[in-house]
């Protein structure tokens, strides 16, 4: 098997997109033990062994669906996948950043902590589910692995069925109160 310079550079990005996620983890880490460290409560923790499993085959089937069923990049297609990969990024990192030391990859909730309206939570209930759904449909198609990205896209969409709403619940009632007008996953328009 002949590994073509597009194929090189897709397996290098995947490996940026495996150390970014190293780094989350980092940081997710150090905000958890934070968060149990002022009586923050885990709830869904079945559920985030499942999520953990998912977001590590991904890279791995992404890689793989490209060098074994020798998808070719598709060109235009694979720099707008591309693009919006990057901007699945870019709102990732402004939804940690605008959760601070509340952002962890695990539902902690400490009570009596006011949900964060700022960033690009003035604008939707969950964006970095919605980095996540993005990211899960463009990383594969920038060098056309299709079947990846239905798969996994698919698998998310449980996933996210399941741990939205058991955050949701997990945040109660301020939550609910402060977030009532928002989507979860898309941004509303101007209120007319």
């Amino acid at each position: 098997m002949t590994l073509s310079s597009s194929a090189a550079i897709y397996l290098g990005l995947l490996f940026l997109l495996v150390c970014e996620r190293g780094v989350e983890l980092v940081v997710s880490r150090r905000n958890a033990r934070r968060a149990f460290a002022a009586g923050g409560v885990e709830t869904g923790r079945s559920a985030y062994v499942v999520m953990v499993a998912v977001h590590a085959l991904f890279p791995l089937a992404c890689a793989g669906e490209v060098l074994f069923l020798m998808r070719p990049f598709p060109g235009a297609a694979g720099f707008a996948a591309l693009t919006v990969t990057l901007g699945a990024q870019a709102l990732r990192w402004w939804a940690v950043a605008a959760l601070g030391e509340r952002w962890n990859t695990r539902i902690i909730v400490v009570p009596g902590v006011a949900p964060v309206t700022g960033g690009p939570y003035r604008f939707l209930r969950h964006p970095n589910y919605l980095a996540v759904v993005l990211e899960m449909a463009a990383v594969p198609l920038i060098h056309g692995a299709w079947l990846t990205a239905l798969v996994f896209s698919a698998l998310n969409a449980a996933l996210l069925a399941v741990r939205i709403p058991a955050e949701e619940r997990a945040l109660g009632r301020p939550y609910a109160e402060a977030f009532g007008d928002r989507l979860r996953l898309l941004p509303r328009g101007p209120r007319g």
